[in-house]
């Protein structure tokens, strides 16, 4: 089940708040996990017993820490977070990496040993960095231990961001699933908030990706340039709306039964340098990199030499998270490279320059780190890149490209301006002018919002290409 389809919105959502909002304070958590199992399992009914078992392992283990640090047995408090650690790793690695792990060792030793070809849970990737940031806070007591058992399968399943985040960190929401309030004020905030975002995943991102499919299926040694500049640009923007679009889902969601999640994107397309998009891109993961990889590595406290050492490390790792392939490593590697270069000695010449040229220069480079992240191989990434480059001697465009822009150019304008600031500054200015008139500011919001939902939902009606790219992960 996914938020931008009929069945999510008319009616596991109505149902499911309905029963929240009708059940007693202390029932909330228990409507809520029930309903997060049930959205789970519709899609993968046998790996919700997954979720279960991890649900029920980090809560046991939660409790095994704390006791362990209340009775001062240090070392045996470690030994409790190293199993965990090694439990949630293995579980993740067994689902994830097996058959990738399978399929290298078959091609370095010439062997034949057969794939598992095991479905990847979803979401496994996210839920198991939350439970190990939980176990990980509890012994640094940045959190204390759940003791309720269902409160504690509220924060793993919470359905509003279960299958692609954010990666919600215990201790930012500790609070929250014992003492919440739901106000109208934090259900307008998220209806605005889910609205926006199904409007950027299903009208933008959805639309704009059918291209960038199209090209990238195409026979690519025939493709000219311009053609696949505008495939690489369509992912672009595509990756983007679709990720981006979730986060504001969940967020509005969360928003709706009381949670406050933190922000996952900060108009990452606006970055002055790579180091800065990081900053602004998937905030939740390079934030977990940081606080449980690179800091305790030692981050930059020991010297330049360990720290780019950190950096090599933590950009591997995060290339591995996102899927297992090689062309994932080599997206983590390459970021890797370019953020070790920057910290050494690019930033200050390059904030030098004008701010047009650090932003073409920005994103000229992620451009590069899509082609790399949305195809399936390197042989393909190599081949996509070399046509980028009009390797193949097809010329600069051709009719098909015209085509191409005549066809798509409004929507890349359109998402060339909705991915910047822009748009929220207009609006807030906006608002700003019709303080005096809030009945006036309220129906000019509520017009945008119902014709926003009227579009999504006459094009799912029809939909047949409906991803999440990020599900995958």
């Amino acid at each position: 089940m996914v938020f931008s389809s009929i069945l999510f919105l008319f009616r596991f959502l109505p149902i499911v708040l309905v029963l929240y909002y009708i059940a007693p304070r202390k029932l909330k958590n228990t409507v809520l996990f029930l309903a997060s199992l049930v959205f789970y399992a519709w899609g993968e009914p046998v790996y919700v017993v997954l979720m279960i078992f991890s649900t029920i392992f980090n809560y046991i283990f939660g409790i095994l820490v704390d006791r362990a640090k209340a009775r001062e047995k240090v070392k045996a408090a470690k030994a409790v977070v190293a199993v965990s650690v090694v439990v949630n790793l293995a579980i993740l690695g067994y689902f994830k990496y097996a058959d990738f792990l399978i399929a290298n060792v078959n091609a370095i030793f010439k062997t034949s040993i057969p794939s598992l070809k095991l479905a990847l849970p979803i979401g496994i990737s996210f839920y198991t960095f939350q439970t190990m940031s939980y176990i990980i806070d509890v012994y640094r007591g940045d959190a204390k231990a759940q003791k309720n058992i269902i409160s504690f399968g509220t924060y793993v399943a919470l359905f509003p961001q279960l299958i692609a985040g954010p990666i919600v960190r215990y201790n930012t929401i500790a609070e929250q699933l014992e003492r919440r309030k739901e106000t109208v004020e934090g259900i307008s905030y998220g209806v605005v908030r889910f609205v926006t975002g199904m409007g950027k995943k299903v009208l933008i991102a959805n639309n704009i990706g059918m291209l960038f499919d199209a090209i990238s299926a195409g026979n690519i040694s025939s493709t000219p340039a311009l053609t696949a500049w505008l495939g690489a640009i369509a992912y672009t923007f595509q990756i983007y709306f679709d990720f981006s679009g979730y986060s504001d889902m969940a967020i509005g969601l969360g928003s709706m039964f009381g949670f406050k999640f933190l922000e996952n994107f900060n108009y990452p397309y606006e970055s002055l340098s790579i180091t800065e998009f990081w900053r602004r891109w998937h905030i939740s993961l390079s934030t977990w990199f940081k606080e449980y990889v690179y800091i305790p590595l030692g981050g930059n406290r020991k010297g330049k030499l360990k720290q780019l050492r950190n950096i090599a490390i933590v950009w591997c790792l995060t290339g591995i998270w996102h899927g297992a392939s090689w062309n994932f490593v080599i997206w983590g590697v390459y970021f890797g490279i370019l953020l070790v270069v920057e910290k050494t000695f690019l930033l200050k010449p390059l904030s030098r320059l004008p701010k047009l040229i650090q932003r073409l220069y920005t994103m000229l480079l992620v451009i590069i780190s899509w082609v790399i992240f949305s195809m399936d191989s390197m042989t393909s990434v190599f081949s996509y890149l070399k046509a980028m480059l009009g390797g193949y001697g097809n010329g600069f465009a051709d009719t098909h490209t015209l085509y191409i822009l005549s066809s798509y150019g409004l929507l890349m304008l359109i998402a060339l301006v909705a991915c910047t600031s822009i748009p929220k500054r207009i609006a807030t200015k906006l608002m700003s002018r019709l303080e005096a008139k809030p009945l006036a500011a309220t129906i000019i919001q509520n017009v945008f919002l119902v014709a926003v939902f009227v579009l999504v939902v006459a094009y799912l009606v029809n939909a047949t290409y409906n991803p999440f790219l990020y599900f995958r992960f």
